[in-house]
Order: C-alpha cells, then sequence, then structure tokens
C-alpha cells in the first residue's frame, strides 16, 4: 500500500516511528535545511522512494491558520544578499521555490531561524507558515526527481511566545498526521 514513501521529520518528538506501517521508511534529520538536505539524500541513496513526504511543525504568519495543513509551495525566506531579491540565490539555475503533488494548499516560508517577530516580506511573498527544513527537502527530492508531499501542523504563531509554544506543542500534530497518511 505504501511501497516508495519516505517520511522526512526533523524531530521524533513530532512524530514517533513505532505509529508508522512497518513499510514506510522515516528519516529525523534534525532542524534546519543542511541537515534536511543530508537526511533527504541519505533516504534517496538508500531507498529510492517514489515519493517523498515531509512532515513537521510550523508557525503561522497568518491570523487564523491552525491545525494540519497541506503546503503547495515552499520558497526561501533567509536568503538575503544584495545581489538578487530576497528569497532568491544569486548565480543559481535552481528554481528559487518548489511546488508539492498536491493540487491546492500553503506557501512555506523555510529559513534556519525560529520566527519570534512579523516580516512584511512574507505578506508581499504569500508566505503562511515557517519552517526550518521544508525548502532543502523539496530542493534535493526536485533534483532527483522525486515526487514530495508535505504537511505542517501549526504549532505557533511566530511571535514572542513562539518558541516556548512550538516546545509545548510539537507532538500534537502526530494523529492528524497519520489519518492523512493513511489516504495515501
Amino acid at each position: 500500500m505504501h511501497k516508495g514513501i519516505v517520511i522526512i521529520t526533523a524531530l521524533p518528538e513530532e512524530l514517533a516511528q513505532v505509529h508508522l506501517p512497518g513499510d514506510i521508511a522515516i528519516y529525523y534529520s534534525g532542524i534546519g535545511k543542511v541537515n534536511a538536505t543530508i537526511a533527504t539524500m541519505k533516504a534517496i541513496h538508500e531507498t529510492s522512494p517514489s515519493l517523498i513526504v515531509n512532515f513537521g511543525t510550523a508557525g503561522s504568519v497568518q491570523a487564523g491558520l491552525q491545525g494540519l495543513l497541506p503546503i503547495r509551495k515552499a520558497l526561501q525566506r533567509d536568503v538575503i544578499t544584495t545581489m538578487a531579491p530576497r528569497g532568491h540565490m544569486p548565480y543559481c539555475l535552481r528554481p528559487q521555490e518548489y511546488t508539492s503533488s498536491v493540487d491546492s494548499g500553503y506557501t512555506c516560508g523555510t529559513g534556519d531561524s525560529f520566527v519570534i517577530a512579523p516580516d512584511p516580506w512574507f505578506d508581499e511573498s504569500g508566505i503562511e507558515v515557517v519552517d526550518m527544513e521544508l525548502f532543502a527537502i523539496a530542493a534535493v527530492a526536485h533534483e532527483h526527481g522525486v515526487p514530495w508531499l508535505s504537511y505542517k501542523y501549526v504549532t505557533d504563531y511566530a511571535d514572542e511566545q513562539a518558541v516556548d509554544t512550538w516546545e509545548r506543542g510539537k507532538h500534537l500534530g502526530q494523529q492528524q498526521f497519520l489519518d492523512v497518511l493513511t489516504k495515501l
């Protein structure tokens, strides 16, 4: 049923392996884009998946978003240079944003920082949630021709309480994700 699906999640506290069907491999990346890149490369090398599914937590930067959200688009929120627009890596021929295999969903801005304050650029770019891994996972999947999906559980509202709220709620989206996983 799940042949060829690999799940990439940052932390075991977000999704415990014991709850997954035995035919699904899970890779824990750790936090951040470099760690997510390494885990995704390892997953592709070891399993040759037909689908990569990222599950993780996210901060909402739009009022009212909550629960488990399908992600349609991933872009980088922390690439800020004077040589290209924000979110764009200068002199890079690879895509500057990646689109998942879902028909509709939300836009996630990935960066190597925990967002704790508003940023007008998020609104300008259509970013609705923020995380620390998805762009890297999507980029590696794209580079290797592997379709990807992502589901993010909103744990916080990217404000001054975000770290504490995330810490308390990082495990809460697990069951909702497992319900979605049974339908894949």
